[in-house]
């Protein structure tokens, strides 16, 4: 099974660089409506089966018009939500940045524990388990093999990404989710494989297009060279 984690669209908070968090009514800017319509032809040809959504308005904006063209009913998951920033919630970037948890978020997120919101290792534990659940479900649905999309929020994706390579939550600030970025992991009976991280092309097909080769006594690995690529940044 093979799942996109796309991050939502530019958002009017992303352009007025506040923490957004769990703020009902933060919608896509100008860019970031432009960005949901362009995800129909980046998508396109790909069988995507099915579609799970944060809750939130920017999430709901972003997968519209892929979810009209496939004929999918996104399915909504709170498990995949933004990260409750509680009392840091809707604040200014420049003024958060003087916090002196702000040091501790960028060098050991995993011991970061927001005021009167949640921790990061608790986020990692709730979104990968959201995930790999919608993946043994998918799993059974289509016989084994099924590509969808979980859309959701940069520090969300960061985490599942990490969790997927086998790297420490405090090295997730390395990992980029750029706004309707796609990171793309395929799940085994052994181990993930990340095939994409922060994809912003034209086109998301590389590694996707087909099922991974099979080659005796390894049924789940990938195959070689080429049909795996790195994420692209264009």
């Amino acid at each position: 099974m093979t799942v996109i984690l796309l991050r939502h669209g530019r958002s009017t908070s992303n352009t007025a660089m506040t923490l957004a968090g769990r703020t009902d009514g933060v919608d896509l800017d100008d860019k970031g409506r432009e960005q949901a319509q362009a995800l129909v032809e980046r998508l396109g040809g790909l069988p995507i089966r099915a579609i799970v959504r944060s809750p939130l308005l920017r999430c709901r904006k972003t997968v519209e018009p892929l979810a009209q063209s496939l004929g999918l009913d996104p399915l909504v998951d709170e498990r995949i939500s933004e990260v409750d920033y509680g009392a840091w919630t809707g604040r200014k970037i420049a003024d958060l940045v003087k916090e002196p948890l702000w040091s501790v978020v960028q060098q050991q997120p995993s011991a970061a524990v927001f005021p009167d919101g949640e921790g990061l290792a608790h986020v990692q534990a709730r979104a990968v388990a959201a995930v790999r659940e919608h993946d043994r479900r998918l799993a059974e649905q289509y016989d084994g093999d099924a590509l969808w999309v979980a859309c959701t929020h940069g520090d969300v994706i960061k985490a599942v990404v990490a969790d997927a390579l086998g790297t420490h939550l405090d090295s997730f600030q390395r990992i980029v989710a750029d706004p309707a970025s796609m990171s793309v992991i395929r799940y085994t009976a052994t181990r993930p494989f990340v095939i994409h991280v922060n994809h912003t092309g034209a086109a998301l097909t590389a590694g996707l297009a087909a099922k991974p080769a099979k080659t005796d006594g390894q049924a789940d690995e990938l195959p070689p060279g080429d049909a795996v690529v790195g994420g692209s940044t264009n």
